[in-house]
């Protein structure tokens, strides 16, 4: 089973302090079940001295959940939909909205 949200797809956060934004997804770890959004989760990581770096602070990129996301399917009108997984004609395995009568996902 292929994941539901992948890189390069326009997400909408569903949930959380960030509810309402829409970005790009630039990458994905399943493992963990995250997804890195561009615009959301950018943090800001105090950094110690060390032998190797300067003291300082960093601007890092945090992840949210996968649950949290919506794929959206229609950019101008910003409608959203879960996504599900069904065989085409060529029996090979494809994303389809299921907000949108089973559309496949290009």
């Amino acid at each position: 089973m292929g994941t539901r949200i992948k890189t390069g797809d326009t997400v909408k956060v569903i949930s959380g302090s960030t509810k309402g934004t829409t970005g790009k997804v630039t990458k994905v770890l399943p493992a963990e079940n995250k997804v890195f959004i561009e615009g959301v989760g950018n943090r800001t990581r105090h950094m110690r001295r060390s032998m190797y770096r300067a003291s300082g602070k960093k601007d890092i990129q945090v992840g949210i959940d996968a649950s949290k996301v919506a794929l959206v399917i229609d950019t101008k009108a910003g409608t959203t939909s879960r996504v599900g997984f069904a065989k085409n004609n060529d029996g090979k395995t494809v994303r389809i909205a299921r907000q949108a009568n089973n559309r496949e996902i290009k």
